[in-house]
C-alpha cells in the first residue's frame, strides 16, 4: 500500500499546474555579458522566478507571465559602488538605482550611527521603494584629532556613535568586540594624515596591527584609507586586504617589487576613486554638468558650488600641485587619470581584485552618475570594457563576500541586472543607455522613464 501512495504522488508531482513551474520574468533574445570576464553571448533567453536566476538558455522559455523584448539589446549585472558616504539616503538611493546601482558598500560617515545603518539596510532590503543593498563598515576607527574628524571638522562626528577613537592598544580588543555584534561587512580604519595639507599624524603601526589582529579573531575584515605610498606599506605590513582607495597611490613596480610582490600574495582588493581627482577639476570644467543624464536627474542641491571662488581656487591649487608632480604643464584630466589606470591594469592583470568605487559623498561626485564617470575615466587610461564591467560587478561582489549570490549573471544568483539599449564593449559610455533597472527580480521604478 505504502508503494502505491509514493507512485500516485510521483504521477501528481509530474502532471503539477503549469504555471507552478512558469518563471515570473523573462528576458528574451538578449545579449549577455555576465560579469565574469567571460565575452559575449548571444541571443539569451534568462528565466527569473521570484529573485533568482533559475535559468539561461539559448533555446526559448515558456513562459506565460511578464516577458521583456530583449532583441538588440545588452544585459549586465546589477552594478556595485564600493565606496559612498550619503547625508541623506532617502534622496541619494533612487539615483543610485536609476542609473543602474543595485548594491553599495557604505564606509561610515558622520552621521553613521546604528540606527542610522539599519535605516539604511531596511530601505535597501526592500523593493517597493527604489534603493540598493546595502553593505556597510563599523563607524570610524580613528584616532582624536586626526583624520577624517579635524581634516573635515563636523558636530557630526561624536565619540562611540560615529566614530571611535583609538587611544591605546588595550582599548581595541573591546572595541572590536563591540562593533563586530552588528551585521557590518568589516572595520572603517582611517590611518591616513590626511588628504591635502595641513595633514595631521598618521596612526601609529602597532594601532594598525593590533586592530587587524583583532578583527581577524573576530571574524571580521579591516578596510583601510590610505592616500600615498607611504600609508599603503603600512596597511600592507599589517596583513590588512582591502584598501578603499587608489587615489594618492603611486607604484613603481620595479622600486616598489617587494610590496607589488606582497600585494599579489595576499589577494588583495582595491577599490579605485578615481573620481576623486575628477572632482577636484570639476569647476573648471562647466560642460561636465551639462550633461542631460545629470540635468534630468539631480537638483541644484547636487550641482552647488561650479561658480564657488573656493572651489575654483582649490581647483587651480590641485592643476598647479599636479603640473608640479607630473613635470608638465597645462595638466587635463587623461594626465592625472592615465599614470594611475597604468598601475591599475597592471595590478588587475595580476590577479589583484580591483573594485570600482567613486567616495560618493565628496562635492561633484553624485550618487548613480558617477559611478559611470569613474568607468570612463578607466576607459580614458586604457582599460577594456570588459575588464571594467567585472570590476563593477563580480569584483566587487567578491570583496563584498557576496559572491555567492551578486556579481554575475548565473544560475543561482539573485536577479539583479541592468537592460542596456547599447554595447557597452563598444564603450562603457554606453552603460548610461539604460533601458530598464531588475533588482531581486523586479523591475525598477527609474526617476525618469
Amino acid at each position: 500500500m505504502k508503494n502505491i501512495y509514493i507512485v500516485i504522488l510521483l504521477f501528481l508531482s509530474t502532471c503539477a499546474p503549469e504555471e507552478n513551474s512558469a518563471f515570473d520574468l523573462v528576458i528574451s533574445n538578449v545579449n549577455l555579458i555576465d560579469g565574469t570576464g567571460s565575452g559575449l553571448q548571444k541571443n539569451v533567453n534568462i528565466g527569473i522566478k521570484g529573485n533568482r536566476i533559475v535559468a539561461i538558455d539559448a533555446k526559448e522559455l515558456v513562459q506565460k507571465a511578464k516577458v521583456i523584448d530583449g532583441s538588440g539589446k545588452f544585459l549586465i549585472p546589477g552594478l556595485f559602488d564600493c565606496h559612498v558616504h550619503t547625508g541623506s539616503y532617502k534622496k541619494d538611493f533612487p539615483k543610485f538605482i536609476h542609473f543602474g546601482v543595485t548594491s553599495i558598500f557604505i564606509t561610515g560617515g558622520g552621521i553613521c550611527t546604528n540606527s542610522y545603518y539599519k535605516e539604511m539596510r531596511d530601505m535597501g532590503n526592500q523593493d517597493t521603494l527604489p534603493a540598493p543593498k546595502v553593505f556597510h563598515t563599523s563607524q570610524h576607527f580613528t584616532m582624536e584629532g586626526r583624520h577624517p574628524v579635524k581634516t573635515y571638522g563636523s558636530s557630526r562626528w561624536r565619540e562611540g556613535k560615529t566614530v571611535f577613537f583609538l587611544r591605546d592598544t588595550l582599548q581595541i580588543e573591546e572595541l572590536v568586540k563591540e562593533v563586530a555584534q552588528h551585521p557590518i561587512q568589516g572595520i572603517k580604519l582611517t590611518i591616513e594624515d590626511g588628504p591635502h595639507p595641513p595633514l595631521v599624524e598618521r596612526m601609529p603601526q602597532e594601532f594598525i596591527n593590533k586592530v587587524q589582529k583583532e578583527a581577524n579573531k573576530n571574524g571580521l575584515e579591516v578596510f583601510v584609507h590610505v592616500s600615498d605610498n607611504v600609508e599603503l606599506q603600512m596597511a600592507i605590513d599589517a596583513n590588512i586586504r582591502n584598501i578603499v582607495h587608489f587615489t594618492g597611490v603611486d607604484l613603481d613596480f620595479q622600486r616598489d617589487d617587494a610590496l607589488v610582490n606582497k600585494i599579489y600574495r595576499d589577494s588583495i582588493s582595491w577599490v579605485t576613486t578615481l573620481m576623486l581627482d575628477k572632482s577636484f577639476l570639476y569647476p573648471l570644467h562647466p560642460e561636465w554638468i551639462e550633461e542631460q543624464k545629470v540635468q534630468e536627474v539631480y537638483d541644484k542641491s547636487y550641482l552647488m558650488g561650479m561658480e564657488d571662488p573656493g572651489f575654483i581656487f582649490r581647483a587651480k591649487d590641485y592643476v598647479d600641485f599636479m603640473s608640479d608632480y607630473l613635470k608638465t604643464e597645462n595638466i587635463e584630466l587623461i594626465d592625472v587619470i592615465t599614470f594611475q589606470v597604468e598601475d591599475i591594469q597592471e595590478l588587475f592583470k595580476n590577479g589583484v581584485n580591483m573594485v570600482l568605487g567613486t567616495d560618493t559623498g565628496n562635492t561633484f561626485v553624485l550618487p548613480g552618475y558617477s559611478l559611470h564617470e569613474e568607468m570612463q575615466l578607466l576607459e580614458m587610461g586604457g582599460m577594456e570594457p570588459l575588464d571594467i564591467i567585472k570590476m563593477g560587478t563580480l569584483n566587487a561582489a567578491t570583496m563584498m563576500k557576496a559572491a555567492d549570490s551578486l556579481g554575475s549573471i548565473e544560475t543561482g544568483k539573485i536577479a539583479n541586472m541592468v537592460l542596456l539599449d547599447k554595447n557597452p564593449l563598444e564603450t562603457i559610455k554606453n552603460t548610461l543607455e539604460i533601458n530598464a533597472v531588475i533588482k531581486n527580480g523586479v523591475v525598477q521604478q527609474r526617476i525618469v522613464d
